[in-house]
């Protein structure tokens, strides 16, 4: 969240259910002068309504992603981008990746996502 404000998006906010994870990215964004400017919230994500958001970044366990994927295509508008971290989505093509290893990031166009899934959803029907 910090370094997603860090590169311009705005509102930067993170959501977290663990309590000492959230008092560690609240500390973790003060010592980076970032106190004030982002947002971390003690929600559950599964019940948080994304609609309205063109930006999200994920750091989850694999056994996570389906049913997030399924969550995100639901929800996120078409302008918006996924950036998933440590892990990829199985059933997702990313529109780039970065890094490597541990370091790894897969970005994924939502547009480009619908697109390739309504793709294999008629060549499947046919």
């Amino acid at each position: 969240v910090v370094q997603a404000y860090k590169q311009g998006l705005s509102p930067a906010v993170g959501y977290e259910l663990n309590p000492w994870l959230l008092c560690l990215s609240h500390y973790r964004a003060w010592k980076a002068g970032c106190h004030g400017k982002v947002s971390f919230l003690k929600k559950d994500l599964w019940k948080v309504n994304l609609s309205d958001c063109y930006n999200v970044i994920v750091f989850l366990a694999p056994s996570v992603k389906p049913p997030l994927a399924a969550k995100l295509l639901a929800e996120l508008p078409d302008e918006a981008r996924v950036v998933a971290g440590r892990f990829p989505f199985p059933s997702w093509t990313p529109t780039s990746t970065l890094g490597q290893g541990l370091e790894q990031v897969w970005a994924y166009d939502m547009k480009e996502v619908r697109r390739a899934a309504q793709r294999e959803a008629q060549s499947n029907g046919s």
